[in-house]
């Protein structure tokens, strides 16, 4: 019998163990502790049990992690890992270190099918989305290659996570359990691009996540010209949304705004931004904008806005009592940065990764 065991959330380890080992059922809180406080993926590993359990394990079960194929480390720290799985789909994550604690940027699809005109991912297409086991296994894989333990984890690699919502979903149950990798709520960030259903479904989830929403304007002619998914949930959908996440759960709500040059820098934009978000507790995150390695034929092609139209804007911002921060840039030197992950096509990775 062959299966991913890392896909088997606490309550199915139980099960597995009790109904298909034929053993006690505190194995599976042993086990869960090697694969998740250990970082340990192999049965003969596992010292603490009994060689006939690790040799089950070994013929019953098997921990499949993604293939690590490349690793490239910026300047400042930030490290890209690509990886591989089994039909050969390769996806990247980040890793950043923050000084104080560490941040591990994950991707829940092969590719993104929003197809937003400025963000790599989203040019260079999209394959299908990842397993429970292929999300999990970037987060593990880089703990294990670290040797230490990541703070923070945040669905904003490759792809739409809530487009993947039962995979994402059974992920963070495994990540936040306190007999598997016990990582607190939040330190876990769910980063989406309007999907309003989802958001809802998040306000109620039994674990109250972070949320950030990739908003990049703040009226529906503009966002559906940068972001088509803006057809299917206009900005008035996306709003009330966001309103009952955060009446479900009284977290604050962070707003991404990447700021490309003469398409959504003006400042009249942020006094269209703030009417649009009154009544809601957010915090805007200002993203200068980072180019793709290649532009796709018939792709806009955008710029970063200047130095003095982000001060602009940003000072409308304050001056509506919107708090704000201008994000701190992070693995752009090696296409790390926000918008700028592609595997599947034009990766940095081609031609030039460490193996």
């Amino acid at each position: 019998m062959e299966m991913d065991a890392l896909s088997l959330s606490y309550e199915e380890w139980k099960t597995f163990v009790t109904d298909v080992l034929k053993e006690p059922r505190f194995r599976a809180d042993q086990i869960c502790g090697w694969v998740y406080a250990k970082k340990v993926f192999e049965a003969s590993g596992m010292t603490n049990l009994s060689k006939s359990l690790r040799d089950k394990l070994t013929s019953e079960s098997f921990i499949k992690t993604p293939i690590q194929v490349g690793e490239k480390k910026s300047k400042d720290g930030t490290r890209k890992f690509l990886w591989q799985m089994d039909d050969a789909c390769r996806v990247e994550s980040v890793l950043m270190n923050h000084g104080s604690h560490t941040t591990a940027c994950v991707s829940s699809q092969a590719g993104c099918p929003l197809a937003c005109t400025f963000c790599a991912t989203g040019q260079a297409g999209y394959a299908r989305n990842l397993t429970t086991s292929e999300i999990l296994g970037q987060f593990l894989t880089m703990e294990r290659r670290m040797g230490r333990d990541i703070n923070n984890i945040v669905f904003m690699g490759m792809g739409e996570p809530l487009l993947n919502e039962e995979n994402v979903l059974k992920s963070i149950r495994a990540l936040s359990n306190e007999k598997m990798r016990n990582l607190g709520a939040r330190h876990i960030t769910i980063s989406t691009s309007g999907i309003a259903p989802g958001i809802r479904d998040l306000a109620d989830f039994e674990v109250p996540l972070r949320l950030s929403v990739s908003l990049h304007a703040p009226n529906d002619a503009l966002r559906s010209r940068l972001m088509p998914i803006n057809k299917r949930y206009p900005l008035s959908a996306l709003v009330e949304a966001m309103k009952y996440y955060k009446n479900r759960t009284c977290e604050r709500i962070t707003i991404e705004y990447v700021m490309i040059d003469g398409v959504n820098d003006d400042p009249q934009l942020a006094f269209e931004m703030a009417a649009l978000l009154d009544g809601l507790d957010v915090y805007v995150n200002i993203i200068p904008y980072n180019p793709p390695l290649a532009i796709s034929q018939g792709a806009p092609v955008y710029a970063r806005s200047s130095d003095a139209k982000i001060k602009e804007f940003c000072a409308a911002l304050g001056g509506l009592s919107i708090e704000f921060e201008i994000r701190r840039e992070r693995g752009a030197d090696i296409a790390a940065a926000c918008g700028q992950l592609a595997a599947m096509g034009r990766s940095s990775f081609i031609g030039s990764a460490h193996y």
